[in-house]
């Protein structure tokens, strides 16, 4: 597995664009729905692409701010959100409905038809990019 922010001249933005356009379905409408939502939740997110292997060419979408804030993953049947740090946000909303036993990592699967609450998504992302940059100053 390879671990890069860019590949063959492309910018993470362009490699997340393509992974959207190739999808084209309802995986590739939510992956760019949750990506909108990151960016009107904190404007200075950085975009980046991970672990890019054979069987995933375009690798992963990864949003960080002082740290790795949450993935954007796509499956046959749902695009995963995962937050690193999940166990240590509040969820009032509800919204992490994947990973919830683990100690760190909390997820949330989208699947086709699902309605997305924007604000308490916009909430979470803000209060996971809140604690990494908390985080890093202490």
């Amino acid at each position: 597995m390879k671990k890069v922010s860019h590949v063959k001249g492309e910018f993470p933005s362009q490699l997340i664009d393509a992974k959207i356009k190739e999808l084209g379905d309802w995986r590739g409408e939510m992956l760019a729905r949750i990506r909108a939502l990151i960016k009107q939740a904190d404007p200075e997110v950085v975009e980046e692409v991970k672990w890019i292997k054979p069987s995933n060419p375009l690798g992963t979408a990864v949003w960080s701010h002082g740290g790795l804030i949450c993935t954007g993953e796509v499956y046959k049947n749902a695009v995963k959100m995962t937050f690193p740090k999940g166990a240590s946000l509040d969820d009032p909303s509800g919204l992490f409905n994947s990973c919830r036993e683990g100690n760190t990592r909390r997820a949330i699967d989208f699947h086709e038809g699902d309605k997305v609450d924007e604000e308490a998504l916009k909430t979470l992302v803000r209060a996971a990019a809140e604690l990494k940059i908390t985080s890093k100053r202490t």
